[in-house]
C-alpha cells in the first residue's frame, strides 16, 4: 500500500494523477454521459483507477484526456483510433521533453566545472 505523503499525494504518483472522482462525477464535469466514458475506456482512450470494490476513479489527468478526445472528435472530427495515436504521441512528445531538460541540466553542469571561464554560456 502506498504511504500518503504531506501534500496529500500518495508516493510516487503526481496530485493530478491521484484519482478522486467517481464515473458520476467525471461524466458531470466533461459533460456526457457515463456510458462514454465506459466506451472510452474499453477503447483504451482512458484507464481509471479502480477501488478494493471495482468502482472507477478518475483523476484531473483522466478528466483531460477526455476534454482533448472531446475536442479532437467534436472539432476536428478525429475518430477514436485517431485520437488514441493523437494522445499517445502527446504523451512521448511531454516524456521526451523532460527528457531533453534534464540532459541540458546535466550538460549545463559538465560545462561549467570543465570548460575554461571564455567558453561557458
Amino acid at each position: 500500500m502506498a504511504r500518503t505523503r504531506r501534500d496529500g499525494s500518495e508516493d510516487g504518483m503526481d496530485e493530478d494523477e491521484q484519482p478522486i472522482y467517481v464515473i458520476s462525477i467525471a461524466a458531470r464535469l466533461v459533460g456526457m454521459h457515463q456510458q462514454t466514458l465506459r466506451y472510452y475506456e474499453r477503447a483504451g482512450l482512458v484507464e481509471p483507477k479502480r477501488t478494493d470494490g471495482n468502482i472507477r476513479m478518475y483523476s484531473n489527468s483522466d478528466i483531460e484526456k477526455i476534454r482533448t478526445a472531446q475536442r479532437l472528435i467534436d472539432e476536428l472530427g478525429v475518430n477514436l483510433a485517431g485520437v488514441d495515436i493523437i494522445l499517445r504521441m502527446n504523451e512521448q512528445i511531454v516524456a521526451l521533453q523532460e527528457e531533453l531538460a534534464l540532459t541540458k541540466t546535466e550538460l549545463d553542469k559538465i560545462r561549467s566545472t570543465r570548460l575554461p571561464a571564455p567558453y561557458r554560456h
